[in-house]
């Protein structure tokens, strides 16, 4: 039996995701190496935007991918461009974790408890932007870096931050989620696309590889994840761009079917769009792209700048 080469990013987030993707392979009987990768997202400490967007994480990967350095690539799925790369596909989604926001506040405290002027850290135009229209009179400051060190910034002192909102699903993952002092809900917050998903890629026409990947698909969230990334794409929004979208498989009279929303805000606060649409599983990234549309017509370019930087390219790596 050959031995499946998985690659991941060196983080301690990427190394954990690797390694249930890894030990699922396992438990199906491959034999798995990891391979660790280094992006140039992960040695910079530009701005993302500045780099090209969220694909500096994927790009690295998928380059060993093409090259036959690596057999498999494990990313959050939320860091793929919506447009494929020729010569790959994304063989496996596996059940996805909860795709919720999380707060991270000093002293425990809610959202709701923070009060005016309370400064939040985050690298999310997205995050910002929801968080804005909620009223509140926050204050907000970019951030980068791991969990760890954006964790460490939230205290009391002088250049501390009173909270910082993260992927619930990367909390989880790394077990810090007791840092968590509230679950931001989907009317308060909607959720990057593909946000708590695993993208698991391989080269097209790699038969012994799909074939391994194949049982790890979940239907469901294969489902979900392409009807929000099928709002991204016809959006044509890029990874500056402040967009939401969240799809839950739901039951109706004649069986499950898709129910998606999805949110454009301005930056600034002054306003957004919600909109939310229902159908089958099996037209996801039609509904996706339907929903998009309808934004487009009810004046989301005039809301928000939804070509920022790169069009292809998810909505951010905020976990």
């Amino acid at each position: 039996m050959t031995t499946l080469r998985l690659g991941t990013r060196r983080s301690k987030l990427a190394m954990t995701q690797s390694g249930h993707v890894a030990d699922a392979l396992r438990a199906e009987g491959h034999d798995v190496e990891i391979v660790e990768i280094v992006t140039e997202g992960d040695t910079s400490r530009a701005s993302l935007a500045s780099m090209g967007g969220h694909g500096v994480f994927a790009s690295a990967l998928r380059e060993a991918l093409l090259a036959g350095e690596i057999d498999i690539a494990v990313h959050s799925l939320k860091d793929l461009p919506t447009t494929p790369e020729t010569g790959l596909v994304v063989a496996a989604i596996p059940a996805r974790v909860d795709p919720r926001d999380a707060l991270c506040a000093r002293d425990g405290l809610t959202l709701g408890e923070l009060g005016e002027g309370a400064v939040i850290g985050t690298g999310s135009p997205r995050r910002r932007a929801q968080l804005a229209c909620l009223g509140l009179g926050l204050e907000f400051r970019d951030i980068r870096g791991n969990l760890g060190t954006r964790l460490d910034l939230v205290g009391p002192g002088e250049g501390q931050l009173d909270a910082i909102v993260l992927a619930h699903a990367g909390l989880t993952r790394s077990g810090l989620q007791g840092r968590v002092t509230e679950l931001l809900e989907p009317i308060q917050m909607l959720s990057a696309p593909g946000q708590g998903a695993l993208g698991v890629e391989c080269r097209e026409g790699d038969e012994q590889v799909l074939a391994a990947l194949r049982p790890l698909d979940d239907a469901e969230t294969r489902a979900a994840v392409t009807a929000e990334r099928g709002v991204l794409a016809e959006l044509g929004a890029g990874c500056a761009a402040p967009v939401g979208a969240l799809a839950e498989v739901v039951d109706d009279v004649d069986g499950p079917i898709l129910s998606l929303r999805a949110v454009v805000a301005a930056t600034d606060g002054s306003g957004e769009l919600r909109r939310s649409v229902t159908g089958p599983l099996g037209e996801a990234e039609d509904l996706g792209r339907r929903l998009a549309r309808t934004l487009i017509a009810d004046g989301a370019p005039a809301l928000a700048d939804l070509s920022a930087t790169h069009p292809t390219t998810a909505s951010e790596h905020a976990q």
